[in-house]
């Protein structure tokens, strides 16, 4: 049983559900297992619980 684990910010369920289908659309393609074989796991974080540059990204988006 193949899986997939992301770690992402937060994000809609209609998001989640198009990352699921298109990263399992994808690795099936390329590794010629079925779609059926694959899990896929989505961690999600709170903006202010993820840094890039020093900063939390709660920080970067507030910035914008």
């Amino acid at each position: 049983m193949p899986v997939i684990t992301v770690k992402m910010g937060k994000a809609s369920v209609e998001k989640k559900k198009e990352l699921i289908e298109k990263l399992t659309s994808a690795a099936t393609e390329v590794t010629n297992i079925p779609a059926s074989s694959y899990t896929v796991f989505i961690d999600e974080f709170e903006y202010d619980s993820i840094g890039v540059g020093g900063q939390t990204l709660a920080e970067k988006f507030a910035t914008k």
